[in-house]
């Protein structure tokens, strides 16, 4: 699915403060380097059913093991063996014996040191794999018989099952320390690795399982189709504490979605809901909502945040207007699309951005090739578009009592013509302040 780092940016899938990332809302790896395997999951969405529905049953498979999901591998073993492999030692005797064994710890006392810290972490981390490879043992799916049947092969060597059988590590024979060592520096070195390749993706797999179970996420059905649709219930903001959830739908008939209501009435967040579901059901992950079908995508834009470039004497409404362009341009291949927009036209006045918008939203309504969600204050340009069957108008409404207001997040069906903005002022104190300026 194509996407660019403006939509990512969006909808928070990335975060410059990770803490307000989705990323950190998935992240429940033990291991820098599974958090960097995750980083790359979640920045590659997946083109085609039958991988998305492997990694699906990956984590669902994933999700029943975490009863009794139980290793001893560490990040600080990760780092011991990098460190390992990494730092230079004096040669170890080809075939250790009590007397070469006494003259190396005494000649190379350092070097010895750190092979014994490094071969007892090796141990424990080969011990880690047979334990995770038995967990794996009967689940069925392409990627975890992979993993299983790869452990198998690269534990299956026979200086490796000696060390698998250790009960005590502590107590190993110092002839012994540099049998393995000499073994894992010479011999194992690729295999150890593969084996840390293999722990570092069930890391991060095992993190998305996690996070499922802990959100509560559903695994959405998602179908092929030469025209984009969505069907969503119970769809939230999987950041917010305590999100409204929403039904909607958006298909051939009526793929174009015309959202109004007042600021801060839950137009942006809901829009970006619906970009990050779609986002986590191509990556094959679990989504923030209670039911949810759709189509296979090819692609996710967003027009939500733009800025003004100071330094190339370019206009907010400027960028605005390249954002648009180069979405036509992409979504004119006729593959499924979602496109997102928040607000069209906001660097213009009122007058100019109401004609502009009407314009581009009868051509972009015309495009069955793509879903569009977009949110804008101007109500009035509602009353031209209604003539159009495939264009359904919702709102988000809000209650002004003693001169609160009141936000139910709920979305419905119509038009909202809100007008809120003074109000807010007031509630804030801001026009007192002015008034009482001298």
């Amino acid at each position: 699915m194509q996407i660019d780092k403006t939509t990512l940016a969006d909808l928070s899938i990335f975060h410059q403060d990770e803490s307000q990332s989705v990323f950190h809302c998935l992240n429940n790896t033990t291991t820098i380097l599974g958090k960097n395997y995750l980083l790359y999951i979640l920045s590659k969405p997946l083109n085609n059913i039958d991988d998305i529905k492997d990694t699906q049953h990956t984590i669902q498979q994933l999700q029943q093991l975490q009863p009794k999901w139980k290793h001893n591998i560490t990040n600080g073993t990760l780092m011991v063996l990098e460190k390992f492999y990494e730092t230079a030692v004096n040669d170890y005797p080809e075939h250790p014996n009590k007397l070469n064994t006494f003259f190396y710890q005494i000649f190379s006392k350092a070097d010895f040191s750190l092979t014994k810290y490094s071969v007892t972490h090796a141990i424990s981390f080969l011990q880690g794999m047979q334990t995770i490879q038995q967990l794996l043992t009967n689940l069925q799916g392409k990627r975890l018989q992979n993993w299983y049947s790869n452990i198998q092969e690269l534990l299956a060597k026979p200086l490796v099952t000696e060390m698998l059988q250790i009960q005590h590590i502590a107590t190993i024979e110092h002839s012994n320390i540099l049998k393995y060592a000499h073994f894992l520096k010479r011999n194992y070195k690729h295999q150890l690795q593969s084996l840390e390749n293999i722990f570092v993706q069930i890391d991060a797999y095992m993190s998305l399982a996690i996070a499922c179970t802990k959100h509560q996420f559903i695994f959405p059905e998602i179908t092929e189709s030469n025209f984009p649709f969505i069907h969503a219930e119970g769809l939230y903001h999987p950041l917010l504490d305590a999100p409204v959830s929403c039904c909607f739908h958006l298909d051939k008939q009526q793929n174009f979605l015309f959202l109004t209501g007042a600021n801060m009435a839950g137009k942006s967040t809901f829009i970006k809901a619906v970009g990050i579901s779609v986002y986590l059901a191509q990556l094959g992950m679990g989504v923030p909502a209670k039911k949810m079908h759709m189509s296979l995508f090819d692609g996710l834009l967003s027009n939500i945040q733009i800025a003004d470039n100071i330094i190339k004497g370019e206009s907010y409404f400027f960028n605005e207007v390249q954002r648009i362009k180069s979405t036509i341009e992409k979504i004119a291949n006729q593959k499924n699309w979602l496109i997102l927009i928040d607000e069209l036209f906001k660097g213009t006045n009122v007058q100019d951005a109401m004609k502009c918008s009407t314009i581009v939203i009868e051509g972009l309504r015309k495009m069955n090739n793509a879903l569009f969600i977009l949110s804008t204050h101007l109500y009035e340009i509602a009353t031209t578009l209604q003539q159009h069957n495939n264009i359904q108008f919702k709102y988000f409404e809000t209650e002004i009592k003693d001169e609160q207001l009141i936000f139910s997040y709920q979305l419905k069906d119509g038009i909202s013509n809100d007008r809120l903005g003074y109000l807010i002022l007031k509630k804030e104190g801001v026009v007192k302040m002015l008034e009482q300026l001298k």
